[in-house]
């Protein structure tokens, strides 16, 4: 079984740590502490597109699909 990196619940700490105005959160035996409310925010910005990527279906693989037109 695959494992996510992130919980539901550890977002919700950082967005109830967000609405208090607090740079602490805690997951379990750890403490986190944030140096800005911009670092807080990325965080829950990554952990959303994580959940987000996840959720309903797995993220499809990039394709990079290049043309020219003189040369190769």
């Amino acid at each position: 079984m695959n494992e996510l990196p992130y919980t539901h619940e550890q977002l919700q700490a950082l967005r109830n740590a967000l609405a208090r105005g607090e740079r602490r959160v805690s997951f379990g035996d750890r403490l986190v502490e944030y140096r800005s409310v911009d670092e807080l925010l990325a965080a829950i910005r990554e952990i959303e597109a994580a959940l987000a990527g996840t959720e309903d279906q797995p993220r499809r693989p990039r394709r990079l699909l290049t043309t020219t037109s003189k040369g190769f």
